[in-house]
């Protein structure tokens, strides 16, 4: 509790430090407008900035639309602070540099601060348009087993949906038609289905979309860190159960004889329960591995563990690939593999950077998807 204290306590004050730089450099640039009302200035800001803090209070405070608008304005505020402050420092560095090696500054004044928010604003909206329109990633692969009946299995995986607030019944009726489009045998969610506040996902009847998610051998799912984050995981899964959705938690489920679905727990459970995972050794005791084995775990961390356990294809999201450019330059060093496709000998791993946002509504540098996976069943020669 305490390491958790100190890292929460670090993340603020960086917060308000960025905050802060991202505050003075537009009082710089408009001071001969702002300086007569500078009260007034740092007062409407500070209530901005901090107004993606006060939305998550609010959640459990002081819950309703008031709110929801709070949360909606503290989320964008969030994207835009992100690219005010990588701006400010690529002009305040390039002005640096500018004077050291040509005795010149850039030009200061409100036409440049009139510039960083043109090119921010042009940024969001075009990461809004873009976090709205998911692209089908298609992926053919083999698995080199062969299953009596079944030459291979049409699936589709969609990650991070984070359905709540932000990705709403709208976005959630447009997933569920481009799913059942692709006609797949088997459906996978692999992980933050819903967006920490069960309360959200309850009251706009969300369970009734996921309902009309069509294939053969069902729709399965496993827990993301935002289930848990939101303090109330027992309640997303029953709310996923009630869609029909076979939620896996460490356990795992023989599909029709023919092939295993391994569903992990996600490591942030223990916030919520107090106990570890298991260890993939333990969740896969009794498995046939003659059989394909394909598993679900929310976090791509630790892949060498599914490939020493004989687990066939991995499937995961979670990074969302940085969902902010160019994050993913920080995603590639945290993950072995933090979007795309990965093969080591017989093991597979595919990772999804997901269909909706966490946070901000914006995304850039990266696509929104829906994966649309064809898995071949065919035996060594």
């Amino acid at each position: 509790m305490n390491s958790f204290i100190l890292i929460l306590s670090v993340l603020l004050l960086i917060y308000a430090a960025g905050n802060y730089y991202i505050g003075l450099r537009f009082f710089q640039s408009f001071r001969s407008i702002v300086e007569p009302y500078t009260m007034l200035y740092w007062s409407g800001y500070t209530i901005l900035a901090i107004s993606k803090l006060v939305g998550r209070i609010g959640r459990i405070k002081f819950p309703g639309f008031a709110n929801d608008i709070i949360i909606i304005i503290g989320d964008y505020w969030l994207a835009a602070a992100y690219y005010f402050f990588l701006f400010w420092i690529i002009i305040d560095v390039g002005s640096f540099l500018s004077d050291v090696l040509f005795h010149r500054q850039i030009i200061q004044g409100p036409a440049l601060g009139l510039t960083v928010i043109t090119l921010v604003g042009l940024l969001l909206v075009y990461g809004r348009w873009n976090a709205c329109n998911p692209r089908v990633r298609q992926y053919d692969v083999v698995i080199p087993k062969g299953v009596s009946n079944l030459p291979k299995i049409h699936a589709v995986m969609v990650s991070d949906v984070h359905l709540g607030t932000i990705v709403d019944n709208t976005r959630l009726e447009e997933m569920v038609n481009k799913i059942n489009e692709l006609n797949p045998d088997i459906i996978f969610l692999v992980g933050d289905t819903i967006d920490e506040d069960v309360q959200r996902f309850i009251k706009k009847k969300m369970s009734e979309g996921l309902k009309k998610l069509n294939s053969q051998y069902g729709v399965f799912a496993v827990l993301g860190n935002h289930e848990y984050l939101g303090s109330d995981s027992q309640s997303a899964i029953e709310q996923l159960r009630q869609s029909g959705i076979s939620v896996l938690r460490d356990e795992y489920q023989l599909v029709n004889n023919q092939f295993y679905i391994v569903g992990r727990d996600d490591p942030t459970s223990v916030q919520a329960t107090g106990q570890q995972r298991l260890d993939l050794s333990a969740v896969m005791q009794g498995i046939d591995t003659k059989l394909p084995i394909i598993l679900l775990d929310h976090q791509p961390f630790k892949l060498t563990e599914g490939q020493l356990n004989g687990v066939d294809l991995q499937l995961s999201g979670h990074t969302h690939h940085g969902q902010f450019f160019p994050n993913h330059y920080i995603t590639k060093r945290l993950f072995e593999i933090d979007w795309g496709y990965l093969k080591k000998d017989r093991y597979q791993v595919i990772v999804s950077c997901g269909f909706g946002t966490w946070g901000p509504p914006i995304r850039i540098g990266n696509c929104p998807e829906i994966i649309d996976l064809m898995i071949h069943f065919e035996k060594e020669a």
